[in-house]
């Protein structure tokens, strides 16, 4: 697995924190590790942007962007109102080729979800995820909702016939509710894929020494890490 895609079923599901946690426990595993950002937005250019978060909680990484726009918006929207090339899939595929040349494991993270536009001809994501033939780590939300926006993603992901390596939780909170704790059961059912994790919420405000000794517990052996999920069912049960 050396090119990994990052994507979320929507904003502000934990998508960055999970790749930090990503990175951080492969680094732990012996890895070397770069994030490349496939198009960053709502940031100018003396602004710390999503990768750099990475590297601040994960450590030693490379850590790489395709582009940077400075509107919070979807980045087809955002490179068209600044006036911006915007982002092709095939130069977040070479991108990605040329960091894997020097790096054990490439994180590639998207902005937003699985098919949002990068550009005016509707390229997404899943179009670099395609010409790189790399698999697929779904972000999802614990509660309410996430069942299916994650089972859309995951529809998707199969109807191109890439491969959904699975599904984190990227905000799992302290004192779960009903929907919350049932969705553990069903979160790998609706994607037909394992949960490989679920990143506790405030895990990015963590310092990162501590951020670093957490991730390998929060992500499952295929992730780098020791998480259980059976023992997370159990002791998260109803």
């Amino acid at each position: 697995m050396p090119v990994l895609v990052i994507t979320g079923t929507g904003t502000e599901v934990g998508k960055t924190v999970t790749t930090a946690a990503v990175a951080a426990a492969a680094v732990a595993a012996g890895r070397s590790v770069a994030v490349l950002k496939a198009a960053q937005t709502g940031v100018a250019p003396d602004e710390r942007g999503d990768a750099a978060e990475v590297a601040r909680l994960a450590g030693a990484v490379t850590t790489a962007e395709v582009a940077r726009y400075p509107e919070p918006l979807a980045p087809a929207t955002a490179a068209r109102r600044a006036g911006l090339p915007p982002v092709r899939p095939h130069e977040i595929a070479e991108a990605a080729a040329k960091l894997a040349t020097e790096h054990d494991l490439v994180l590639v993270e998207g902005a937003g979800g699985l098919l949002v536009r990068f550009d005016d001809a509707g390229s997404t994501l899943a179009d670099a995820a395609e010409l790189m033939a790399a698999p697929v780590l779904v972000v999802a939300s614990a509660g309410l909702g996430t069942l299916n926006t994650t089972e859309l993603s995951a529809r998707e992901l199969r109807r191109r016939h890439l491969d959904l390596l699975g599904v984190v939780i990227g905000s799992w909170p302290e004192a779960p509710d009903l929907a919350s704790r049932c969705n553990i059961a069903d979160l790998p059912d609706v994607a037909a894929a394992p949960l490989l994790g679920a990143v506790p919420a405030g895990a990015g405000a963590l310092a990162p020494a501590d951020f670093r000794a957490g991730a390998p517990g929060w992500l499952a052996p295929r992730l780098f890490g020791t998480w259980d999920a059976d023992g997370f069912r159990v002791r998260e049960a109803p």
